[in-house]
């Protein structure tokens, strides 16, 4: 009896690990490797560059970046990213509003006439996965 409910424990936990994912993001053809890479992760398009489902800095090595996301759902998401030149921790504006650090997000996705719409960057995630985001 003891061996039948560790089995189903055991497999119980393993069906629940399966359900989890790993997303790496590389991120490309930044300018320098002056400050950081700062990556939000969204899982809505209510929160879309509103509020992070999760985020992530990095390093810059050689103009690039890599952050990784552990233990996701799987699932739909999008991807934010801008360069933190001078680390403040915020996407630096001119006074008309308009980024002045590089910003990317998933998908290649672009604005007009304003930041890119959760539809254009979102992505599903069933499995451990790699994306790329250029700058």
């Amino acid at each position: 009896m003891t061996k039948i409910i560790t089995i189903t424990i055991l497999f119980i936990c393993s069906l629940m690990s399966a359900q989890n994912v790993k997303l790496t993001v590389a991120v490309s053809g930044l300018k320098n490797n002056t400050g950081i890479v700062k990556v939000g992760l969204y899982n809505s398009e209510g929160t879309f560059l509103k509020t992070t489902y999760k985020s992530l800095n990095s390093e810059i090595v050689n103009n690039k970046a890599v952050v990784t996301f552990d233990n996701l759902p799987a699932g739909e998401y999008a991807i934010s990213t801008y360069h933190d030149e001078n680390i403040n921790g915020k996407l630096d504006r001119n006074a008309m509003g308009i980024p002045s650090e590089e910003y990317a997000a998933s998908n290649n996705a672009k604005g007009f006439m304003g930041p890119p719409s959760y539809k254009d960057a979102k992505f599903d995630v069933s499995k451990d996965s790699k994306i790329e985001i250029q700058f």
